[in-house]
């Protein structure tokens, strides 16, 4: 039985030798396939603007529609250089998609005035198919800083174009300051994110586009969000009285109902979002409340309206901007209880639009390095936000 067992072993041994020349030799010649479960995943990141690329070190502010002709339009700020963060030498573009984000074309520039910042895009798409885009320009170097205390070279002022054509081709672009913003209001910022054109009511047609504005109280400089509305087809263009309450800044509207409208509002103190309410199109706002099911870092976030729901995209942190969120509520925005992770990592900013009755797309700034690596795109099931 001893003798048995030994020469089994040495038998055994041998086989396993001859087997591991083999696949050595087999290596060599022909690389044996990883198994599907140990592949290097493919990136996590669709990106429509890559930093680095077509003369910009960076690109940021990302904000997204889709025609009537189901053309998909990426907006987006291309910084010449990253090291002048919101200032300098900053162009509005845009990229068109024909198959729902598949592809994209070649970048198209809206707004280049040379070493001055153009940025902010508010796209807004009506009903006769006119996409229409609000936008804010400042001098080269003016910071935030330096235009909320008052001491800059100029200001902030808002500007607005339009396309006919799908996206291809702009009108030049027409300064709307003196009609939408008031003297003592310092820095000014459209959006940014997608606008609206009311669906029901007494104000149904009315364009609108949400803003922020600082203003100096008693020394301290004190935000507040607002909307500019349009009820001529963007011929003109009118402001919507400011919150309440100040301690809020970037925000996003959507139609929650016959009538009523909803602003989503970065907070400038505490760990989550602020809302409100209007009745009226945008003219007055409710008191901004805080929403418990919306943890934020201080950062811009987006809201859209589909049938009975509205979704929330931001980067759900309450320490850094990582973990970009869509959320969803069925309840006109009361409770935020579905939910769907778009990317753990670095996030930031981002807007959301809707492809189907099924799907939903966001464009959101992402990276492994940092959040501003680029401007990806992801298409997410309805279903899977739960």
């Amino acid at each position: 039985m001893k003798t048995y067992k030994i020469i089994t072993c040495i038998f055994l041994f041998i086989s396993m030798f001859t087997q591991a020349c083999q696949n050595d030799d087999e290596t060599q010649g022909n690389p044996t396939p990883v198994p599907p479960e140990e592949e290097v995943p493919s990136s996590e990141f669709n990106y429509i603007y890559n930093q680095g690329t077509d003369g910009f070190e960076l690109y940021r502010i990302p904000a997204i529609v889709k025609s009537k002709s189901n053309t998909l339009l990426a907006f987006a700020e291309a910084r010449k250089a990253r090291s002048n963060g919101d200032s300098g030498d900053i162009d509005l573009v845009v990229k068109r998609s024909s198959d729902n984000g598949k592809t994209w074309s070649k970048q198209i520039t809206i707004w280049n005035d040379g070493q001055n910042t153009c940025g902010n895009p508010v796209p807004i798409v009506d009903d006769r198919g006119r996409i229409h885009l609000l936008m804010t320009w400042n001098f080269q170097t003016d910071k935030w800083g330096a235009i909320t205390n008052g001491t800059g070279e100029d200001s902030r002022r808002p500007y607005y174009t339009y396309s006919d054509d799908d996206g291809i081709t702009w009108a030049q672009p027409v300064e709307i300051t003196s009609s939408v913003k008031k003297e003592k209001w310092d820095w000014y910022a459209i959006g940014p994110c997608h606008g609206i054109q009311i669906q029901k009511g007494i104000h149904k047609g009315r364009l609108v586009a949400p803003n922020y504005f600082t203003t100096r109280e008693s020394g301290k400089v004190t935000s507040y969000s607002h909307i500019i509305y349009s009820d001529d087809y963007g011929k003109t263009w009118n402001p919507g009285e400011p919150t309440p309450v100040g301690g809020v800044g970037e925000c996003s509207v959507a139609e929650i109902g016959e009538g009523t409208l909803m602003l989503n509002m970065r907070a400038d103190e505490g760990f989550y979002r602020k809302s409100c309410t209007s009745m009226d199109g945008g003219l007055t706002w409710s008191s901004p409340q805080i929403s418990i099911d919306q943890i934020d870092c201080k950062c811009q976030g987006s809201i859209l309206s589909i049938g009975g729901a509205v979704f929330l995209s931001n980067a759900a942190s309450a320490t850094e901007r990582i973990n970009m969120t869509i959320k969803k509520s069925t309840d006109n925005g009361t409770n935020w209880k579905g939910q769907y992770t778009v990317y753990e990592g670095n996030s930031g900013y981002s807007d959301i639009v809707e492809l189907s009755d099924s799907q939903i797309a966001i464009i959101y700034e992402g990276g492994e390095k940092r959040y501003t690596d680029g401007l990806a795109f992801k298409v997410v099931s309805i279903k899977s936000i739960q």
